[in-house]
């Protein structure tokens, strides 16, 4: 659409496009609902799979009433595309979460993924891109409220803060975990739009916007790369059930609508059923790499030399195939490191084309089908049962983790003999149903399954708190991708397991992806510049070598740490929530896992009701109790932090204790208040 001049009341010229954009919208939606596929279509079954395209294409066109269709405008100084002639009028396109076009085809507002729009994230006045104006949007409730221009050719124009991407980034949070669309930065839409081939791994502090940059590039890279996404799949891999709902909900508001979703406990655990837990020391051995080696020589132990020879008998004629001679071939099979089970399948038919050769010699011209026959005939299924024998995973793990003799034999070189023990289970069970499998165990058994048979690999995946994971997890995501490629999301410092990896080096070591690219976000947007500087007062204790997040914003009065008596400190947390709940927006309680019935309880004494972590907030309950193990990718406007030192305490060791205090310091959006009966730890000085 041509640029032209403003009209006298520009806020009123935006509100029609806006009103002339959602009906378009309306109208595009009502043309797929009008669809008649009853004569085009020739049986039942594509009936169906065509009307599940047309459900999820008028899904796709829903009107989100309170979400922004365009949050920008960019006027180009000339055509796009076109030779920037003298005098040639340029052109003007709105940006905001999916296409609109008019009547005629005509675009009313371009998607954000779109390379027209790019410019809307990029341009500056150093480098303006052919861009004469961006204008951005605020809105109050859906509703257009205000506008905001850049003249980014105008020398006289002076560069300033965006007051309305301030105002986005600070705005109260009401409901789920808000998309970044409309606020990216330069170096956050560069990652968002790197390419589906490669993998990158991004560092990012607390309000970087690490995990919105991950889920923008998922939107991005179904935009620009569908069809082969269509047929490969997505997944994003979440820390845990809590997390993956309060996030699930930003993907729609980007256009998109079907995106697997799971946690890493979610992907390994079809094959039996997770019910006991680990002590640490056993964790830790178990999500060891070196478990892979141990798991790797206890399914080749399976295989076994050849004692005799397999006679093959086929009506009156005996068919011999000497020992050495299977021995041979499953020296090859096991030369080609073939997953295991795909070498049990191949072995028969090893056997069977030796048989053939002898049948060729003697003048018979036997063919596939004959092949197929030995391959099926009883002496050789007896044969390979014999040499190379069907394993079932989890047998195997269990085994393992119950006879110290088989375990010490394929641990030999790769695990000391305490590491040995704290794996050995305490209580061996007597079948794969009545053991209590642990989270580690269920990563061991999917280690062993695709040391049988190749697990399917996605098109792309996103890994989110990442470091948190063990290098045998990293190997269980990496299978589910091992064809396609990944966006590896975390923070180094926010490490809160005993297993949580030193290196982004180590872990994309582990994951497959070792040539990754490593981003860094340093700029924080979310936590105020006076909790952040609060909060890394931890670093040289937790992650040393990290460069601290630089906030951006700068909020004077948004932290106050205050020492109460032990006797009174329920109260004043009571207190300070109800002090919390005066402002618009959410607000979190934060406490160690163990405190939580009582702060819930007091609570209640006092008539609040709570949130669980990851229930949506709403204009009437706002306020949610968070046990500190829940509270990592969370965020709130306004945050109470319960008793510090109940949070280092309630973790394994000092160093998870602390990194667990430092997630619970930087989930405020605007305020943070820190109350404490016990003296605070050392390193927050």
């Amino acid at each position: 659409m041509p640029a032209h001049e403003e009209s006298s009341n520009p806020l009123v010229r935006e509100r029609d496009h806006l009103a002339a954009s959602r009906a378009a919208l309306r109208a595009m939606r009502e043309d797929v609902q009008a669809l008649d596929i009853r004569d085009v279509t020739a049986n039942w079954v594509n009936a169906a799979v065509l009307q599940a395209q047309i459900d999820d294409r008028i899904k796709a066109l829903a009107d989100l009433s309170h979400t922004p269709l365009f949050f920008g405008r960019l006027d180009y100084l000339h055509e796009v595309g076109a030779e920037k002639a003298e005098g040639a009028e340029g052109e003007q396109f709105y940006i905001g979460r999916r296409h609109v076009h008019d009547a005629h085809g005509d675009p009313m507002v371009i998607d954000w993924r779109a390379p027209v729009s790019q410019p809307f994230y990029q341009a500056s006045r150093n480098n303006p891109l052919d861009v004469d104006r961006r204008r951005r949007f605020g809105y109050t409730g859906g509703e257009l409220t205000a506008y905001e221009d850049e003249r980014l050719t105008d020398p006289a124009e002076e560069e300033q803060t965006s007051k309305l991407l301030q105002a986005e980034i600070e705005r109260p949070r009401v409901g789920p975990m808000r998309d970044i669309v409309a606020t990216i930065q330069p170096e956050q839409d560069e990652i968002v739009r790197s390419g589906l081939g490669g993998t990158v791994c991004v560092q990012g502090g607390p309000g970087t916007g690490k995990t919105a940059v991950g889920l923008h590039r998922v939107a991005f890279l179904l935009y620009a790369h569908r069809e082969r996404l269509a047929r490969t799949g997505t997944l994003v891999v979440g820390p845990n059930r809590s997390f993956l709902h309060y996030i699930e909900q930003v993907l729609p508001a980007l256009g998109e609508l079907e995106v697997q979703q799971a946690t890493v406990e979610d992907l390994v655990a079809a094959r039996v059923e997770v019910r006991g837990t680990d002590e640490a020391a056993a964790a830790v051995v178990k999500g060891d790499a070196r478990m892979a080696d141990v798991l790797r020589r206890a399914v080749r132990s399976h295989v076994t030399p050849p004692a005799e020879p397999v006679v093959v008998v086929r009506g009156s004629r005996r068919w011999r195939v000497p020992a050495y001679e299977v021995e041979e071939m499953v020296g090859e099979l096991l030369a080609r490191d073939m997953r295991y089970g795909a070498a049990h399948e191949a072995l028969p038919q090893r056997i069977a084309h030796a048989v053939l050769v002898q049948m060729e010699q003697s003048g018979e011209a036997p063919d596939d089908r004959v092949q197929n026959s030995v391959a099926r005939s009883p002496a050789v299924k007896a044969a390979v049962k014999a040499v190379w024998p069907a394993v079932d995973p989890a047998k195997l793990v269990l085994r393992l983790l119950t006879d110290a003799e088989f375990l010490a034999a394929h641990a030999d070189g790769i695990l000391t003999d305490d590491e040995q023990k704290h794996v050995l289970m305490a209580r061996p069970a007597r079948s794969v149903k009545s053991a209590k499998w642990t989270a580690a165990d269920a990563v061991l058994i999917d280690e062993a399954a695709d040391l049988v048979a190749r697990t399917h690999s996605l098109g792309h995946v996103v890994i989110d708190e990442a470091q948190d994971l063990s290098p045998m997890q990293y190997r269980a995501v990496g299978r589910r991708c091992s064809t396609g490629s990944a966006t590896v999301l975390g923070d180094l410092a926010q490490g809160t397991t005993p297993w949580s990896t030193q290196s982004w080096e180590q872990a994309l070591f582990h994951l497959g992806k070792a040539d990754a690219v490593v981003e860094e976000l340093t700029a924080g947007f979310r936590v105020p510049r006076e909790v952040i500087a609060y909060a890394s007062r931890l670093l040289p204790a937790i992650s040393p070598g990290l460069a601290p997040v630089e906030s951006v914003r700068e909020t004077p009065g948004s932290l106050a740490v205050r020492a109460v008596a032990a006797e009174d400190l329920d109260t004043a947390v009571v207190a300070a929530c109800e002090e919390s709940l005066r402002h618009e927006g959410s607000i979190g309680l934060i406490a160690a896992d163990a405190r939580i019935p009582a702060l819930a309880a007091s609570l209640a004494a006092a008539g609040h009701s709570c949130l669980s972590p990851g229930e949506e907030t709403t204009a009437e309950s706002r306020l949610t109790l968070v046990p500190a193990s829940l509270a990592k990718g969370l965020e709130y406007d306004y945050v109470v932090l319960d008793e510090p030192a109940a949070v280092v305490d309630g973790e394994p060791d000092e160093r998870t204790g602390l990194r667990r205090l430092y997630v619970a310091l930087t989930r405020a959006v605007s305020g943070l208040v820190v109350l404490h009966a016990a003296p605070l730890p050392e390193q927050l000085g």
